[in-house]
């Protein structure tokens, strides 16, 4: 097909290469430089969608983000799909593939046009109503329909093929928009040495000056003056530019998320180029100069294809060289769309009349238009259209109602005005205020460091737009440390369209059945909004989430305050008084592939591996997942199952000596004056009177009192400990431990660093460890005397230095060699040749569960879940009763945490000790009571002990420590297992086994 609606320019813009693209598989050609939209509109096709609800036909209402129904589907492979695009900001390329969306079988003949027949009965909030009753449909009849019916886009079926980068970077000024304002700012702010960002959304910088063709700047056209300010910026070290960029949201203290679309406008980008950019911008200050949107009229059947707002046909005109069509109705409360229909009337098309809202249409605009010969209705409106998939005629009549005048057209215009953009503004927690003379909230009191310029702070004349740009650009940079040399000055030659406006809905009393959209995408209706009112909802918070209106893709660019206007009037409340939704990021739709960025695949949870981790993978070493690591779970030998393997690696420790790689341990460096202090607060126990050598076991509870995390600490000097964290533990401890420094005791000298990849840590267990350590040690007397259970010392081993703590999480005499982890595999195999003559046996995860278990100790995540206090998991001794205080020491005196028929830890034995219990099995004391059978308790650790030659298990008990020798009943799946009660130190309970 040939681009027949394409209009010259005159400024050489028909030379550009011809593009070739399809659009629900035919073909089409279009200019290089068009948007899809720009594109589809030169070759006459204005229906690119359906609407969510009703599946009414959708053609293109605006020309950039705020866009609501031209949402298409973009690219040719699975791989390279992307749903839900903007028609309007997808650049055209040569063999560009797009469809069109929530439509089946075709766009044409749509059979889900069927729900507007049935429209009558899905009002606003009809959800609600309509799937409570009867109750089982849901299930069964509603869900599965509803989720057949969800979204609009269609996810892709293949992984995505494009890459997808993050950037960190400062600047002392951020400028948002490259508008005339935002353009201003930035060559004041730049006339200095501040480094300057200068980011836009759009492919071409500019803004409105790129489709203005009647306002000049310093003896140049608008879009001239825009070129030739850019080229300018670009030749100054300290400014960059960045188009295609969008600031999509604001976070605290000037930190902008910004997202760059790099090669979704090329057909064959470069191997090492991303698709997208995510930047996190810290700006030292702020300009936002976003600009305003055009607001839509609403009156009945407003939505069908070929009616659009005015500003965004000038912009098609003029800056695209296309006419959206070729008889046009305006329709308008402002003096905007005047400056529309004369622009489109230049390119060709046929102005069929003026229908204006106002009761007596005069100035400058209005006066021009009559001179070109447009005929200009004064309090008028268009009370309805006609046409299926393109609007055809539009019926008007005096506002006060009458009789009404068909008029044949392809293309409606529309304006009521224009919106300020203070979605930033309002991220950054500012403060709006209603203008009744825009009609539209502004911004005013900030909270961050910035300044709003230009159209988004309520100012539209092209003179006071670039002032109000400059001078915000000067104060930033200024503020930001970099006085401007000098001002420069700016002669600008434009007329003002003026600041009129009209929000809610134009239709008369007689006339409120009628159906006038006021979300397109979404279905939302005047009508709706008022039933909402009829309804009880009075803020539009309640409207919104009742109607959806403001809840599309669009986040309610186009609808927002045209339903405040008809809620303010439906229930007689001044706007103000109605309230705001809440605009929150993303600006506009941002990819998920933007966010996640390198974090895909094996990246998106990277796996993490020891030091030792290749060795024991030469040894034929099974593994488990443990938090974020890969941890030897057991060493098969030939011939052996797990439950063999573990059984020889449990014998080997108890008998001569193992190793184990404990590497994965969390660990943290705490380090200063008051470390001692901060370690009092955050465990249970105390700490200021370890002496510098020791070790102590540390529990740290949350602030309800429960067990959050436990480790054996080092106290490595007065101003410094080693604390050790369960492996899954280390991330959430350090962020909790940095959160009480900042926000509770910023007056303590306390420096954290995490220190877990810094250290390999190799567990020597059983009763030969100190014979194998010994001739491999310098500067360290490992003797019971010098080095007792519970100490730590520092020196050499194998020449590296080492923290050798003195610690067993077996019930053997143990050590822990802690090395730099650039050290680890090779201070192993070091000892592992040591250890030959005595059989040293290396042993996995699953052998450490089974010694501990013998022993008693608990592994928090197992024995714990969350409800467990340290009296519970039988740790009362833990608990310093003096300290005046510590993170949940309140929480431990709540009655509910005192009582006696708690869970409390105990060990089971079963009566047939060949019989291994599952872990999390339930626990009952009578198996024939009816169901549902009373719970008193479940099973947490089970396995079977090679050391008792039995199974053993732990288990939280309601009152267990009550119910010694007691006989409890475990049902199983084959049947009901029997066990007694007994103390959770299965084996050496006096501990004599420590000292070999």
């Amino acid at each position: 097909m040939t681009d027949t609606y394409r209009v010259r320019r005159g400024d050489g813009a028909e030379s550009r290469n011809a593009v070739h693209f399809t659009f629900e598989g035919k073909s089409y050609q279009g200019l290089a430089g068009d948007t899809l939209a720009s594109a589809l509109i030169a070759n006459g096709v204005h229906l690119v969608g359906r609407s969510f609800k009703y599946h009414r036909p959708r053609g293109f209402v605006s020309a950039g983000s705020e866009e609501p129904n031209a949402l298409v589907g973009v690219g040719a492979t699975q791989s390279r799909y992307t749903p839900n695009l903007l028609a309007t900001q997808v650049e055209i390329y040569e063999g560009l593939v797009a469809e069109s969306q929530n439509r089946w079988p075709s766009l044409e003949t749509d059979a889900g046009f069927l729900n507007e027949y049935f429209s009558a009965f899905l009002p606003a909030g009809f959800y609600y109503k309509t799937f409570m009753w009867p109750r089982m449909a849901w299930k069964k009849l509603y869900e599965p329909v509803i989720r057949r019916m969800a979204g609009l886009g269609r996810a892709p079926a293949e992984p995505d093929a494009d890459r997808y980068t993050q950037v960190f970077a400062h600047c002392d000024v951020l400028i948002v928009g490259a508008g005339p304002a935002g353009l201003a700012a930035a060559l004041e702010a730049s006339n200095s040495d501040a480094t300057v960002i200068l980011c836009d959304e759009q492919a071409e910088m500019g803004g409105s000056l790129l489709s203005d063709r009647s306002a000049s700047i310093d003896g140049m056209q608008a879009a001239d003056w825009a070129r030739a300010a850019l080229d300018e910026l670009r030749k100054r070290p300290n400014v960059k530019l960045m188009s295609r960029t969008t600031a999509f949201g604001w976070y605290p203290h000037n930190f902008v998320g910004l997202n760059e679309r790099v090669t979704d406008h090329l057909a064959n980008p470069a191997a090492n180029q991303p698709r997208e950019r995510l930047w996190q911008v810290r700006a030292k200050e702020v300009v936002l100069a976003a600009g305003a949107i055009e607001r839509p009229l609403v009156f009945t059947d407003n939505d069908r294809p070929g009616i659009m707002l005015a500003d965004a046909a000038r912009t098609y005109v003029n800056r695209y060289g296309v006419v959206p069509g070729k008889q046009v109705v305006v329709f308008t409360a402002c003096d905007s769309a005047y400056r529309a229909a004369l622009d489109l009337k230049a390119a060709g098309a046929k102005i069929q009349v003026i229908v204006d809202l106002r009761k007596s249409a005069s100035g400058h605009w209005v006066d021009k238009a009559r001179a070109e010969g447009i005929k200009v209705r004064s309090d008028s409106i268009v009370r309805g259209t006609s046409g299926r998939l393109r609007v055809k005629s539009a019926q008007i009549s005096n506002a006060q109602g009458g009789d009404a005048e068909t008029v044949a057209c392809d293309l409606i215009l529309m304006s009521a005005g224009f919106t300020p953009s203070v979605h930033l503004f309002s991220q950054s927690r500012g403060k709006l205020s209603y203008s009744e003379e825009l009609r539209a909230y502004v911004p005013g009191e900030s909270v961050e460091r910035e300044r709003s310029v230009g159209a988004c702070k309520g100012l539209f004349a092209l003179d006071s737009v670039i002032e109000s740009g400059a001078k915000g650009g000067r104060d930033a940079a200024a503020k930001a440390g970099f006085p401007p040399r000098g001002e420069r000055s700016y002669t600008v030659s434009a007329r003002s369209v003026g600041a009129d406006a009209f929000i809610g809905s134009v239709m008369a009393d007689h006339q409120a059945e009628k159906r006038a959209w006021v979300d397109f995408q979404n279905d939302v209706t005047a009508k709706d909004v008022r039933l909402a009112t009829r309804e009880g909802f009075r803020s539009i918070e309640h409207v919104k989430r009742y109607t959806t209106t403001g809840m599309a893709t669009d986040q309610g660019k186009l609808s927002n305050m045209n339903a405040l206007g008809v809620v303010s009037k439906q229930i007689d409340v001044a706007v103000p008084k109605v309230g705001l939704t809440t605009f929150r990021p993303p600006y506009t739709p941002t990819t998920f592939g933007s966010f996640a960025g390198q974090s895909r695949g094996d990246l998106f949870d990277p796996v993490r591996k020891t030091s030792i981790h290749p060795w024991a993978e030469a040894q034929g070493a099974q593994f488990e997942d443990v938090g974020v690591w890969k941890r030897a779970w057991y060493f098969p030998q030939v011939g052996e199952d797990m439950h063999a393997a573990v059984a020889r690696e449990c014998k080997a420790t108890r008998e001569s000596v193992g190793i184990f790689d404990a590497s994965t341990l969390g660990k943290i460096e705490i380090v200063g004056k008051d470390a001692a202090e901060f370690m009092n607060r955050m465990y249970t126990n105390a700490w200021t009177k370890l002496e510098p050598g020791r070790l102590r076991y540390g529990v740290m509870l949350r602030e309800d009192g429960f067990i959050m995390d436990d480790g054996v600490v080092g106290r490595m000097a007065t101003d410094r400990f080693h604390v050790t964290t369960t492996t899954g533990g280390a991330a959430r401890v350090l962020s909790m431990m940095e959160d009480y420094l900042q926000t509770e005791w910023p007056d303590l000298e306390v420096w954290l660093t995490s220190t877990t990849e810094q250290w390999s840590v190799i567990a020597l267990q059983g009763p030969n460890a100190r014979r194998v350590l010994e001739p491999l040690v310098e500067g360290i007397d490992l003797s019971a005397d010098a080095m007792p259970h519970m100490s730590v010392r520092q020196g050499r081993i194998c020449g590296v230095p080492t923290r050798l703590f003195r610690v067993s999480f077996t019930g053997e005499l143990g050590f822990e060699v802690n090395v730099p982890a650039g050290y680890g595999r090779a201070v192993w195999e070091a000892i592992f040749a040591a250890g030959k003559s005595y059989g040293i046996t290396p042993y996995g995860t699953e052998t450490m569960h089974v010694l501990r278990a013998e022993k008693g100790y608990i592994i928090v995540g197992q024995e714990t879940d969350g409800t467990v206090t340290p009296d519970d998991a039988g740790l009362g001794w833990a608990v310093g009763k003096a300290k005046r205080d510590f993170v949940g020491k309140r929480s431990l005196s709540r009655p509910a945490l005192v009582r006696e028929d708690r869970k409390q830890l105990v060990g089971l034995l079963t009566t047939d000790p060949k019989a291994v219990l599952e872990e999390g099995a339930q626990i009952v004391l009578d198996p024939t009571h009816p169901i549902p059978v009373p719970m008193i308790g479940h099973v947490t650790s089970a396995y079977w002990s090679a050391t008792l030659n039995r199974s053993i298990a732990l288990a939280l008990v309601r009152g267990g420590r009550s119910r010694m020798g007691e006989e409890l009943s475990i049902p199983m799946p084959d049947g009901v297992i029997k066990a007694k009660v007994v103390d959770s130190i299965l084996f050496d309970p006096k501990g004599e086994r420590l000292n070999a």
